[in-house]
């Protein structure tokens, strides 16, 4: 059995962000500059851990859709590697 829950942080802060601000995921892929997909958004909004270049293309698409500087630590609790 494979055991993967080191690579599960739960549901971050992104995913309240977003429901409070009324935002889906297709919402931060058309905003991202730099090519973010369905599925990366997914995995952000859910608390698989992500590369911190991934977490910085999150966070990117999340200023640009909403016109806002966040930093990392508010949208995940958790710093990727």
């Amino acid at each position: 059995m494979n055991d993967n829950s080191h690579m599960e942080a739960g549901t971050q802060p992104l995913d309240a962000l977003m429901l409070d601000a009324g935002l889906c995921n297709h919402d931060l892929v058309a905003a991202s500059p730099s090519g973010l997909t369905h599925k990366q958004v997914a995995k952000a909004r859910r608390g698989r851990k992500l590369t911190r270049r991934l977490q910085d293309k999150v966070v990117a698409a999340w200023n640009s859709a909403r016109g806002e500087e966040r930093q990392s630590a508010e949208l995940f609790n958790y710093r990727g590697r």
